[in-house]
């Protein structure tokens, strides 16, 4: 749910700056990295809200994104007003977010049904119809 909200309000955020007032960055994020970046500040929102861990901050959770893409805030922000000056290349690269987060749960669930299947049947379990039942 809180993924809803972040693209939601990031695509808000772009409607007003739709006015393609922004001139390009010198050190602009590249695209790809950008998909990236936006993609784990989904997942840290997600264990924010969820407080998985204990939870985390925001200011933890840029922090962290900062540290692992070897950016600053001013970086970040002047390429994110950038990309999101064009909505339709913006939507497009949260477009890219949401396939890399549904390809990584259809990973996961299937690597669940996996291991679930990989659990050797109890033969003490009464469950098993061919075992004697002791009443």
């Amino acid at each position: 749910m809180s993924k809803k909200w972040l693209l939601f309000g990031l695509i808000v955020i772009s409607f007003g700056c739709n006015s393609n007032s922004f001139e390009k960055p010198k050190n602009l994020i590249d695209k790809d990295k950008m998909v990236a970046i936006l993609y784990d500040i989904s997942l840290l929102e997600a264990i924010k809200t969820q407080n998985i861990n204990g939870g985390i901050t925001s200011e933890m959770g840029f922090d962290y994104i900062y540290k692992k893409y070897k950016i600053d805030s001013v970086q970040f922000s002047k390429s994110n007003k950038y990309y999101a000056s064009d909505i339709d290349e913006y939507k497009k690269m949260f477009e890219k977010v949401k396939e890399k987060l549904s390809a990584e749960t259809l990973k996961i669930d299937t690597d669940r049904k996996k291991n679930l299947q990989d659990v050797p049947s109890n033969p003490n379990s009464t469950l098993n119809s061919d075992t004697p039942q002791v009443q």
